[in-house]
């Protein structure tokens, strides 16, 4: 599952979410979903715009819950987030989603690895297939 958190002046939003799939997938992942949260797009946001909602899951609580029902749905991997996650939000996330929560911005050099960072976790047993999200 890939989860994107923008400010409400990134137009190109639709388009980062595409090209973070693609990546994905020429890794040999396949996405299940896709997650948006987009900040100032609301009067009473627009003065927060580069503020995460939640200092723990930078999500808000809908947007936290949605994104933890789709990862049981589809039974996903791993949510793969375009921005940066504090080691608190991993550890948060992860546990909300029941599956890992990575950064596209992470950048150990392992095979694994997108050009611009992913970790795609590999799981054994039923997650084997590494589920990360098919495009509908």
């Amino acid at each position: 599952m890939i989860v994107g958190y923008f400010s409400g002046k990134q137009k190109d939003f639709a388009a980062l979410m595409d090209a973070a799939a693609r990546e994905m997938t020429r890794r040999g992942a396949r996405v299940v979903g896709r997650i948006v949260q987009r900040r100032g797009v609301s009067d009473g946001g627009a003065g927060k715009m580069a503020l995460p909602y939640s200092s723990r899951t930078l999500l808000s609580h809908g947007k936290a819950r949605e994104a933890a029902a789709l990862c049981v749905r589809t039974d996903a991997d791993a949510a793969v987030f375009l921005a940066p996650l504090t080691e608190r939000q991993r550890r948060v996330l992860t546990g909300m989603f029941g599956c890992p929560a990575v950064s596209l911005v992470d950048s150990p050099a392992t095979d694994r690895v997108a050009p611009t960072g992913p970790v795609l976790p590999a799981h054994g047993g039923a997650r084997s297939r590494r589920s990360l999200g098919r495009t509908r």
